[in-house]
């Protein structure tokens, strides 16, 4: 036994790369920090996954039944799940789980959860939380805005934007999971003194406030980074349109209304270089180029299209064609550069969408998990399962409660949250 020790020591110094070596330079990590992923757009550029679903489904590799409640999408960065939840209407919380068994790691409370009298009423976690290095930023539904160590879930900064920015949101309260980009948090308390605003990331301190004409109460998206007009520019759908303003001053730049034509704003801005992408709830969907226009940009028109993506489950671009459902239950296809329709598939349902490895991941509002072959050859479904035991749903009028939580791709892995239960699936090829 000695001498076989002694060989393989041997061996090992004499060929040292037959070790293996984990390194950040040889290592490549797909994770997701945020809301809608990387860069906010709903793909991830992970490769070597599954084409094809066996009829079962890919492999289960865990589940928890126990996490909270709430709509809210994890975030995952290394082996850890980010995720906020609530227990009751006083308690509303971001919790670190790990990714190999879903078990708690830490818990840390935020508030309280905001409009708890809705109608429909549902009320319950929604935001996204966002991670940027040792930090982690979660946007309560009642406007508690805090920054987080990921190592402990110790709060550093909190402030509630109701109270501090006289910030007014939506009926469903707030939903906008917290925008990073470079040393700011870019967040929207919605109203007339403050409609979106940049605080120092480390400190919380006010950097600038843009105070929007029309003083749009918060929509239920999220702001991205666009750079189009020769500025970079934060792009936010409000309740009266999607808006940008200058990513330096807050000014505000331009407005597109016809994609608040709908009941609700829930829909995500897709961005592509300077053409920006939106979708009006049960409706359509319409594009605006920017352009330089004096000392500011002007949003032209270049389509608006009934019948292209607009649902809550947002949309992806992959290549040069745009996916993502209506509220009509049609999955589609489309040129992004002009909405002209590839292909419908009617009866698909409604779903939210994530993309990768040219597949579409959708999460369908009534729990079915499908996986759909990202082409605008033709609709080729590559795989279908229901995850099992999924938790009860509640009906309230004319709107049942419905499976919202947007679809995660990480490292090889597919991530379905629902009310208070998380699947996790081995998706690698």
């Amino acid at each position: 036994m000695k001498l076989r020790l002694l060989a393989t020591l041997a061996i090992l110094c004499l060929f040292p790369s037959v070790v293996p070596t984990k390194t950040s330079a040889n290592m490549a990590s797909f994770d997701w920090p945020q809301w809608r992923g990387p860069n906010r757009s709903g793909v991830s550029s992970e490769t070597g996954l599954l084409k094809q679903w066996p009829a079962q489904g890919p492999k289960l590799l865990w589940q928890v039944n126990d996490i909270g409640d709430g709509y809210s999408t994890p975030s995952v960065v290394g082996s850890r799940i980010y995720v906020m939840s609530n227990r009751g209407m006083e308690n509303e919380f971001v919790q670190a789980l790990s990714t190999q068994d879903g078990k708690v790691i830490w818990t840390t409370r935020v508030g309280n959860v905001g409009n708890p009298k809705q109608e429909p009423n549902y009320p319950k976690a929604r935001s996204t939380p966002t991670i940027d290095g040792d930090l982690l930023y979660a946007f309560g539904s009642d406007g508690d805005l805090a920054c987080l160590e990921t190592k402990t879930g110790k709060i550093r900064w909190q402030k509630n934007v109701r109270k501090e920015f006289g910030g007014q949101p939506g009926i469903w309260a707030y939903a906008e999971s917290p925008l990073i980009d470079g040393d700011v948090v870019v967040i929207t308390p919605g109203g007339a003194e403050a409609t979106i605003v940049a605080l120092n990331k480390k400190t919380g301190a006010l950097v600038w406030k843009s105070a929007i004409p029309e003083g749009d109460p918060a929509g239920y998206a999220s702001a991205i980074v666009v750079q189009g007009g020769g500025r970079k520019q934060y792009v936010q759908l409000l309740t009266n349109g999607i808006v940008g303003v200058d990513a330096k001053t807050g000014q505000f730049l331009w407005r597109y209304k016809d994609v608040a034509k709908g009941p609700a704003q829930y829909f995500t801005p897709v961005a592509s270089n300077e053409y920006v992408y939106g979708g009006a709830l049960g409706i359509g969907g319409g594009m605006v180029r920017l352009k330089p226009d004096g000392n500011g940009v002007a949003a032209e028109q270049v389509y608006f299209i009934r019948g292209l993506p607009n649902g809550i489950g947002g949309a992806v671009l992959v290549g040069d064609h745009l996916y993502g459902t209506e509220v009509g239950q049609k999955l589609v296809a489309a040129e992004f550069m002009t909405g002209k329709v590839k292909w419908t598939a009617p009866d698909f349902g409604w779903s939210s969408v994530a993309a990768a490895d040219g597949h579409l991941y959708c999460h369908l509002v009534t729990g079915e998990v499908v996986l759909v072959e990202a082409t605008p050859d033709a609709f080729r479904v590559k795989g279908k399962f229901k995850p099992p035991s999924p938790p009860k749903h509640t009906t309230n009028g004319p709107f049942p409660e419905m499976a919202f939580a947007y679809p995660v791709i990480a490292n090889g892995r597919l991530y379905i949250r629902d009310l208070g239960t998380l699947w996790v699936y081995d998706i690698k090829g």
